[in-house]
């Protein structure tokens, strides 16, 4: 696909659906007491895979674009699968159902696509084997054998909010109490979900408890607008001349918020305005102007809040003033590819000055870029950075895939164009 280029960015919009939120308001309702009515739903690919598995193991589950009603079986009520469980390419999917699943009274199989089974499971079945979790392979397909589990008390070796997730989710079946210690703050939507739905479950400083849960109660859930969709257009809005976007309703719990702080470091001109709460979930609407841009360094206990960000991160550091290092961001490298080789492949392709680092990248910015034909390696999240980064390329772009914006994003590219 050729990038078609816009001369600036003026309008407002609403991006789809928080896909953490919209994922674990499927699974918790699944497990809950009663009726869980979920609005602002995102119906990406990822998202509609959790449907699907939860379908397949007997709940009733009523989808209609961004409103998901679903009727829960309770937290015992999950009945065997006739078919091995297929979660596609979302990773969120597949490891916080090992969780749910470690404790069922049957047995599993999950898989998903050719990326999902490169992405390791290790970091989410080895803390699951310490509860007694018996689940074969560290690379899909998974063989889960339901087990009876017991609490643990566990160290997060790394910043992962899909390993505390699967974590948490299997102490609601555990014999006695399950304390996950976090090294750095991940985003938190299950705690607060589990929290608002009536389980044990408390938060000190970076210390999580959760204590069995024989009953949830259904709760309505209200999915703010994804940070890191509306992050593509925050940059854009930002190195675009002549240009003003305001993304209403978006989410800003403060797990998530660290695209908004680094942008503000690097110098660009972001409103954060009317601001509300909503079952624990905060959010507001954000306006974005063209500034000249400087760069920064990124590294620590921020970048768990942004983890998803960094390749839009990225581009702003394109066209920032000086030397933009991202460090500390190992992380990258198990997402829907290796991020950190993908971004600096694809962007010096065009002639950016960067530079793959073991856990991150170097970045010498403000200097001219020209057209090139990117690959995405099927990652949403390529696909769209690299839609903003041609806007500034001198020449003609392509995309090897536009298709797979989808996954978190469906609108993307009719949201992007209706701005120019």
């Amino acid at each position: 696909m050729e990038i078609k280029k816009i001369k600036r960015a003026r309008g407002v919009l609403t991006v789809p659906g928080d896909k953490s939120i919209s994922h674990r308001a499927v699974m918790l309702g699944s497990l809950a007491d009663g009726v869980t009515e979920i609005t602002g739903f995102l119906p990406g690919a990822d998202c509609l895979s959790t449907i699907d598995c939860f379908r397949s193991m007997g709940v009733e589950i009523d989808e209609r674009g961004d409103r998901v009603t679903v009727r829960g079986n309770g937290t015992r009520g999950l009945s065997k699968p006739e078919k091995t469980l297929y979660t596609g390419n979302s990773g969120t999917t597949t490891r916080l159902l090992c969780g749910i699943l470690s404790a069922q009274p049957f047995d599993t199989e999950i898989t998903g696509d050719a990326s999902i089974c490169k992405r390791p499971m290790g970091r989410v079945t080895k803390p699951l084997a310490l509860m007694g979790a018996n689940i074969e392979n560290e690379y899909c397909p998974l063989y889960i054998h339901g087990s009876r589990l017991h609490g643990i008390d566990y160290k997060m070796p790394v910043a992962s909010a899909q390993v505390k997730t699967a974590i948490i989710l299997a102490g609601l079946y555990a014999e006695g109490e399950t304390i996950v210690r976090e090294i750095e703050k991940s985003r938190n939507h299950t705690e607060l979900m589990l929290g608002a739905m009536g389980a044990d479950i408390s938060v000190d400083g970076l210390d999580i408890t959760v204590k069995p849960a024989d009953k949830l109660s259904a709760v309505n859930v209200v999915v703010p607008g994804d940070i890191s969709s509306a992050a593509f257009f925050m940059v854009l809005g930002s190195i675009m001349p002549n240009s003003e976007i305001t993304i209403k309703n978006v989410g800003t719990n403060p797990t998530r918020t660290g695209i908004i702080d680094v942008l503000k470091d690097m110098g660009a001109d972001i409103t954060v305005e009317n601001e509300r709460v909503s079952a624990g979930e905060s959010a507001a609407d954000i306006t974005v102007r063209s500034s000249s841009l400087r760069a920064v360094t990124i590294g620590g206990d921020i970048i768990p809040r942004l983890i998803d960000e960094l390749p839009i991160i990225a581009v702003a550091a394109v066209f920032a003033e000086g030397k933009t290092v991202i460090k500390d961001a190992q992380e990258l490298k198990v997402k829907e590819t290796n991020r950190i080789r993908a971004v600096v492949d694809e962007f010096k392709k065009c002639g950016a000055d960067i530079t793959e680092t073991d856990d991150g990248m170097i970045i010498n910015g403000d200097k001219p870029v020209h057209g090139a034909d990117f690959k995405t390696y099927g990652d949403h999240r390529m696909a769209m950075s690299l839609t903003v980064l041609s806007q500034l390329a001198d020449g003609v772009s392509t995309l090897d895939d536009e298709t797979c914006a989808r996954v978190s994003y469906p609108s993307f590219f009719d949201d992007f164009y209706s701005l120019g």
